[in-house]
């Protein structure tokens, strides 16, 4: 009688089943990693946008006057204050740009993971929620995301 070799049934439905278990513990971590990345690919952008806008201030003694859009900066910016000039946030989503019209003041806004307006904090605020906007005012965040995020 020969003695055939291979995996019983129960040995491959236990195979799978860990490998289940793995999957279903790994998957959420990644994907919580992922988001970790773009946000901070976002920081870091809008940390470059805003060094840029501040050399641009510095030269002109004034920032860039009554622009409404994100778009109207890079005719600004680039190329003399940044070289490559990032034009989305992490999600894909454009940046949110205003500007007084003096040119004192501006705000940057990356709208988050749902690519939503909140609206503007009065102060400063320190978010737990990938779904939060990042904004920056001035060369300073005054709504960022610190410690651990939830989707």
């Amino acid at each position: 009688m020969r003695r055939q070799k291979g995996f019983t049934l129960i040995e491959l439905l236990i195979v799978v089943a860990i490998i289940g278990i793995i999957a279903a513990i790994a998957i959420p971590n990644l994907l919580n990693a992922i988001n970790r990345g773009r946000q901070k690919r976002t920081m870091s952008d809008m940390r470059t946008i805003s060094t840029a806008i501040g050399a641009y201030g510095t030269d002109n003694v004034f920032y860039p006057r009554a622009a409404a859009a994100f778009e109207e900066l890079r005719g600004y910016l680039s190329p003399v204050y940044i070289k490559t000039f990032p034009a989305k946030d992490g999600w894909g989503t454009p940046y949110g740009f205003g500007s007084d019209t003096p040119g004192s003041n501006y705000t940057l806004v990356s709208y988050g993971k749902n690519r939503e307006f909140e609206s503007l904090p009065t102060g400063e605020v320190k978010t737990q929620d990938f779904d939060c906007d990042i904004v920056a005012q001035n060369g300073s965040f005054i709504q960022y995301p610190e410690g651990t995020q939830v989707d």
